[in-house]
């Protein structure tokens, strides 16, 4: 496997020393034809998402990230962050407080306000060290707020551990609803249509209708009229049992 990292010039004196390092720490822990894959329990490789103004930091950052088997999409502010959100999710978020057009502050908390987004696990890249800073960021909705100059391996150890967290959580809440009740009876051949499989996916991930008529840009009544033929189509009784159907079948 061959690895190569580019960057772009003017190199601020700081990424030329932090480049080095990373470099010459890459090439003597890991041997050429390392193969690095975080996967999580279905082999899905992890995707994460970098949001940084700096273009030198986000090379270096992702290269790194991508050297330990992560895939990367970067953003280089938090109105481009929404944009991508809008067509993928990533399974955490690296982010910068300071950038033009739209902070660290105000992305994560749009993040944290939408269902859709609020689950994913926030780690703050920030120069700002005070005690104060990192209380802030840390209530306005991060996860994990690490201070600049960072070492490369506290960033992915932070990376690993908040993706274990956010998997507990999730496995936890599935364990729950797959062990809740009798086996269950739908019938034969369920055919669902586009929509209905949008809002079984939804329902599953336990939001309420209310919220997913918000994400779905619909009203709250469609929503509910559209649980309702779910229901009807399937056989079964009420959401948690749609959400464990979903889950048992594993088709959402």
């Amino acid at each position: 496997m061959v690895k190569t990292v580019c960057l772009n010039k003017p190199i601020k004196r700081y990424h030329r020393t932090r480049y080095k390092k990373l470099t010459l720490m890459l090439l003597r822990r890991f041997p050429i034809g390392t193969d690095f894959k975080m996967k999580d329990r279905n082999g899905d490789q992890k995707r994460l998402m970098l949001v940084d103004d700096d273009p030198n930091l986000i090379l270096l950052v992702r290269d790194y990230l991508e050297f330990r088997g992560y895939d990367v999409v970067t953003a280089e502010n938090g109105v481009i962050a929404l944009e991508i959100l809008e067509d993928e999710l990533p399974d955490l978020m690296i982010c910068d407080i300071m950038m033009p057009e739209m902070d660290g502050y105000s992305l994560v908390k749009k993040i944290r306000e939408d269902p859709r987004t609020g689950w994913i696990p926030v780690l703050f890249l920030s120069a700002k060290g005070q005690s104060q800073d990192k209380v802030k960021g840390l209530n306005t909705g991060a996860d994990v707020y690490i201070v600049k100059p960072f070492e490369p391996e506290e960033l992915v150890a932070q990376v690993e551990s908040s993706l274990r967290q956010a998997s507990r959580l999730t496995n936890g809440h599935s364990a729950n609803l797959n062990s809740n009740g009798p086996k269950l009876r739908v019938r034969r051949n369920v055919q669902l249509t586009p929509t209905e499989l949008k809002v079984v996916r939804l329902v599953t991930q336990g939001l309420a209708n209310r919220d997913i008529a918000r994400i779905m840009k619909i009203s709250q009544r469609t929503i509910e009229s559209h649980i309702s033929n779910i229901l009807g189509k399937t056989g079964l009784h009420n959401r948690t049992e749609l959400a464990r159907w979903a889950l048992e079948s594993k088709k959402f």
